[in-house]
């Protein structure tokens, strides 16, 4: 596919709008060294651990309801799962050094895999996937590390389209990291120092800059939220400036290494590799 030279959205990482405080209120949970975190709308938290090669079901009070997984290759257990995706419904983990999507219901009760490995049509093959996430349409897209593109599939696995590939020009992918959906069914795809910007068909429609590497992307609702390692920028994708705005943790003295964040019920959750913090906005 060839992308038009028309851009519809641009955006620049450096925030307009003056910084935004938030104010440490509580931790909760405990992991070896989380990956990804997700939560849905009912507020059921989801977290990946590379170390243990689990997914984590729990309540923001950090009581655990379910634990799956283990290092292994069968339904069920995980080789590096890199993210998660959740929704009422169901639940996606990019199950990455398997070459697999593993898709799950709310409870973590297994439903399908997309795995490509043994397609007999080579363009069609994803390796190694770093994220994975449904639209509103019914469609998910993956993020194969192998090949640098987004890989389209149907809800039964049935492949589509790719997106970000060699004949995409400046939009190529090149180091992509995660990807995110957002209610009006546009892709914002993490690539090295950018964030990439499709819409539902794979069209080009813009992109945001960054000065630092960006480690994960996460909208929930209508709130985008992205970080580096150690700094948080957010949107309201609703508003019509759009603009990203940096993220001002006070109230916890030590430094944090931020593996991701988002925002849920206004209130932004932090990410590190053994624990989740909560802050609420001043």
């Amino acid at each position: 596919m060839k992308i038009i030279s028309t851009l519809i959205l641009f955006f620049l990482l450096n925030p307009i709008s003056l910084p935004q405080q938030f104010k440490y209120e509580r931790s909760f949970g405990e992991f070896k060294n989380a990956t990804a975190f997700y939560i849905n709308a009912a507020g059921v938290v989801f977290v990946t651990d590379d170390i243990t090669d689990a997914v984590y079901q729990l309540d923001t009070l950090g009581n655990v309801f379910l634990a799956i997984g283990g290092y292994g290759w069968e339904i069920d257990a995980f080789d590096d799962p890199v993210d998660i995706f959740a929704d009422a419904l169901k639940v996606l983990v990019a199950d990455r050094n398997n070459n697999r999507i593993q898709r799950f219901d709310k409870n973590l009760n297994f439903i399908f895999e997309f795995k490509t490995e043994d397609n007999d049509i080579e363009a069609e093959r994803f390796r190694y996937p770093l994220s994975a996430a449904p639209s509103n349409l019914g469609d998910v897209f993956i993020l194969d590390s192998d090949n640098l593109r987004i890989v389209k599939f149907d809800l039964f696995g049935n492949y589509l389209q790719d997106i970000g590939g060699y004949d995409y020009g400046s939009y190529v992918l090149s180091a992509p990291k995660q990807l995110a959906i957002s209610m009006d069914n546009n892709l914002y795809v993490i690539d090295g120092n950018n964030i990439f910007i499709f819409d539902n068909y794979g069209t080009a429609l813009g992109l945001i800059e960054a000065e630092e590497e960006l480690r994960s992307i996460r909208i929930i609702f209508n709130w985008l939220t992205t970080n580096t390692k150690e700094i948080i920028y957010f949107s309201n994708l609703r508003s019509r400036e759009q603009n990203l705005i940096e993220a001002i943790l006070t109230g916890y003295e030590e430094k944090l290494e931020i593996v991701s964040s988002l925002i849920f019920n206004k209130k932004l959750y932090v990410l590190t590799p053994t624990t989740i913090h909560i802050f609420s906005p001043l």
